[in-house]
């Protein structure tokens, strides 16, 4: 069962009290769910609305969940702010070495400090089960932006040097996020875009977490080496912003499909349509860019 949010009809599952996409209450009144304790996918027991966790946080409500865990709401009562908590799913947890793996890599994201990305707080431990407390940005992502309608070209640019200085800050540590996209990118009220998710970066030449890797990344957006299971490096990042790049110009995805195969296949094998034959009034450097990052080798972006 699902819930549509009545500020932007993102949709949310039916427990949420805040949307998934931009953050707003939930329901009428915001008399919607989560008023129990309940035993999540993530294999942890969240304590409902109101209720204490890990002894500093107050839980106020579910705004999100995916294949790489679920994301709450909560009130920070001993530094009086709000924050996003994310736990993460149990295939994380398959090996000690994994645990520990996924502790030291969210940490080392921790220590990035830059306007145009989410600030995580604190990686932790609760009878086992990671979590991580990052900043509550208000706002709306960038996909649901796109959703509205193609961006003029200059505010796509905006975006995109905010995001692309954000990455460099993170590549200049050696973290490679792994999972850019426009639902993973947020736009405050005053237009600062925020990159989210950087918790479940990785480390550059560190080995992967077991041998059974769960697939990090979202395929519209993957590279061409990410798709065939390759060793990655910075330039994955690269190519996913320029996925967004041309999302943001269009409106469309430029690796399309009706199943996750096709997709990836096309980004194998074949080549987007230019941006500008899609909008002519697209300026000419920002379809170099895109076609830059987009390169098959990633010698070539």
């Amino acid at each position: 069962m699902t819930i549509r949010c009545p500020k932007c009809q993102a949709e949310s599952v039916d427990n949420s009290k805040f949307c998934a996409e931009c953050g707003s209450r939930l329901g009428l009144g915001g008399d919607v769910g989560f008023t129990k304790t309940m035993t999540l996918a993530t294999g942890i027991r969240i304590l409902g609305e109101g209720k204490i966790f890990a002894d500093k946080y107050a839980m106020v409500g579910e705004i999100g969940r995916g294949g790489m865990g679920i994301v709450y709401r909560a009130e920070d009562i001993k530094l009086k702010r709000a924050v996003a908590l994310k736990f993460l799913p149990l295939k994380f947890m398959g090996a000690p070495e994994a645990r520990e793996r996924f502790i030291r890599e969210a940490q080392a994201a921790a220590a990035l400090n830059h306007p145009n990305i989410c600030t995580i707080y604190e990686v932790a431990e609760v009878d086992g089960q990671p979590y991580i407390a990052m900043e509550f940005v208000e706002g709306q992502s960038l996909r649901q932006k796109i959703n509205r309608g193609p961006m003029a070209a200059d505010t796509a640019a905006d975006f995109a040097v905010q995001v692309a200085e954000g990455l460099e800050t993170a590549h200049q540590r050696g973290i490679i996020h792994r999972d850019i996209k426009s639902a993973n990118i947020m736009v405050t009220g005053k237009g600062q875009a925020k990159i989210m998710d950087f918790g479940l970066a990785k480390v550059a030449g560190e080995s992967q977490l077991t041998k059974e890797v769960v697939t990090i990344g979202t395929a519209a957006y993957m590279s061409p080496e990410q798709a065939q299971g390759e060793d990655l490096d910075m330039r994955t990042d690269i190519w996913s912003f320029g996925v967004v790049l041309y999302e943001m110009l269009t409106g469309q995805m430029p690796f399309r499909g009706d199943r996750e195969s096709v997709i990836l296949h096309s980004i194998v094998g074949a080549e987007p349509r230019p941006v500008r034959q899609i909008k002519p009034d697209i300026p000419m450097e920002l379809q170099r860019i895109i076609e830059r990052a987009l390169k098959k080798k990633r010698r070539d972006r």
